[in-house]
């Protein structure tokens, strides 16, 4: 009887085992036994590619980690504004925030001109200027002086535009027009030179500050345009096409340290392998989601792009980009 309970025993931690091997995945990534928590913050709606993509990068963390590490996902500016959550961010909370280069260039001034007007024309180019040495160079910076870990810095967004109330098809068109835009001065200053007047606020904010008409218009891309629901309160998209956004995923470099090596790993690639994916399928939906606003109401506007791409040099020569514009280009090739 003893021998035969002794092997049922066996038998039974035999098939635990085989089942736990079979539980887990090929890619599990042991940590150092402890549990760990990263909360994702973005003033996106949950409804954003961008959302939907940091809900894959929980699901794919949470597997790999056996649970050991969980990403909660707030929208909506949940945790507060970008700047706000950063700043946490460094003092060590464990929370990642959506960014962008003319954000980051509070902390390193030359990333912001990543976020200048008609920089770079495409996601290709913009992922060509992260293989310079001037970009890795910005990022060691952000790093070691100022506390801040890039995980990723390839979320694209696709292109940005104005959206207002009164056709733009120049410039000119857009003198005494108040457009809400990020305060970062690549942002701010580059739309001032497209001959706007530039407001800042958060953009969960942009419905009801059009409605009270404390701003006229916005400037966004697509999928944060449909996200929000401009189209109820705006009617042209005016196709400048001025910004071709660009967005980062960074925590803080003091909670990022506290992981263990094999968890860091996991969130590098975790969010650059996302951001890739998202990226693809913002490009591929672009379209659609304009397609879908015109049919909620709102009308295209094609811009001498010309005239708009004219205009923004005067904002490279007052923050002084001009020359390291030159230098960048001639790293990636481009005329």
């Amino acid at each position: 009887m003893k021998r035969a309970v002794m092997f049922a025993v066996s038998l039974l931690m035999a098939f635990a085992f085989a089942f736990g091997a079979q539980a887990a995945p090929a890619d599990f990534v042991e940590g150092d036994g402890k549990s760990y928590e990263l909360m994702v913050s973005t003033q996106l709606a949950d409804a954003s590619p961008f959302c939907q993509g940091f809900y894959a990068i929980a699901e794919r963390v949470k597997e790999r980690t056996g649970g050991k590490m969980t990403v909660k996902v707030f929208p909506s500016a949940q945790l507060g504004s970008d700047e706000d959550v950063i700043e946490q961010a460094i003092q060590g909370v464990n929370v990642a925030v959506v960014t962008d280069a003319g954000r980051m260039a509070n902390y390193v001034k030359d990333i912001g001109i990543v976020g200048m007007a008609y920089f770079t024309n495409s996601y290709d180019e913009l992922l060509k200027v992260q293989r310079t040495d001037f970009w890795k160079e910005c990022v060691r910076k952000l790093a070691d002086e100022n506390g801040i870990r890039v995980l990723s810095f390839n979320w694209f967004d696709g292109a940005r535009h104005f959206l207002t109330n009164k056709p733009v098809k120049s410039p000119e068109d857009l003198k005494g027009v108040r457009i809400r835009t990020p305060g970062a001065p690549s942002w701010s200053r580059s739309v001032a030179a497209l001959g706007a007047t530039p407001v800042t606020m958060g953009w969960t904010d942009v419905y009801n500050a059009v409605q009270q008409k404390a701003i006229d218009g916005a400037e966004a891309q697509h999928s944060a345009s449909y996200s929000l629901r401009v189209y109820e309160v705006l009617k042209y998209i005016n196709k400048t096409a001025h910004f071709q956004l660009l967005n980062g995923m960074i925590v803080g470099e003091k909670w990022f340290k506290t992981l263990p090596a094999s968890y860091q790993a996991l969130l590098i690639e975790e969010f650059e392998k996302q951001g890739r994916l998202t990226a693809a399928e913002i490009i591929e939906k672009s379209d659609g989601f304009e397609k879908m606003m015109v049919e909620k109401g709102m009308e295209v506007v094609e811009v001498d792009v010309a005239a708009f791409m004219k205009a923004s040099e005067a904002a490279y020569d007052e923050l002084g980009f001009a020359e390291l514009r030159k230098k960048i280009y001639a790293e990636i090739g481009k005329e």
